[in-house]
């Protein structure tokens, strides 16, 4: 199987209409091999009240880019990825600007998944380091679900 960057990148930023990451305005920007990258601008959108880039907005970032890193290795057609477990260590304030999330695989077994996930700001200071923890599942038929 051959990698196709925009093709990948593409998938990410479809699956993504109307769902929360179109809502945080997240996109995905760089794929490869081993590691996915998405984009969030901070706003008053994804800020808490005393306007600093919410932690809550910075963990759903990491987790999307993280579970959708996993789709890259595994079947759509008879696999489903599931974020199990996730944490957070937020290390710098954002008010303002772009937050980037890079997802890369630490372990990938047949069953289990597990991201680091580094989100820096545009002078690529660490404003979040996350892991997250994917279980991939046999796909369900629909009326499973």
């Amino acid at each position: 199987m051959t990698f196709d960057k925009e093709k990948i990148l593409n998938y990410c930023n479809l699956i993504s209409e109307n769902t929360l990451m179109r809502t945080l305005n997240i996109t995905y920007t760089e794929a490869g091999e081993d590691f996915l990258v998405a984009t969030m601008p901070v706003t008053p959108a994804v800020h808490q009240p005393v306007g600093l880039l919410h932690g809550g907005a910075s963990v759903a970032l990491a987790e999307s880019v993280g579970s959708a890193a996993s789709m890259l290795f595994v079947n759509p057609e008879v696999s489903e990825v599931r974020g199990i477990e996730i944490s957070a260590n937020h290390l710098k304030a954002k008010r303002n600007g772009i937050v980037t999330a890079t997802a890369k695989i630490v372990h990938k077994g047949r069953s289990i998944h597990l991201w680091e996930i580094r989100i820096t700001d545009e002078s690529n200071n660490l404003i979040s380091l996350c892991k997250l923890t994917n279980m991939i599942l046999p796909k369900r038929k629909s009326e499973d679900k």
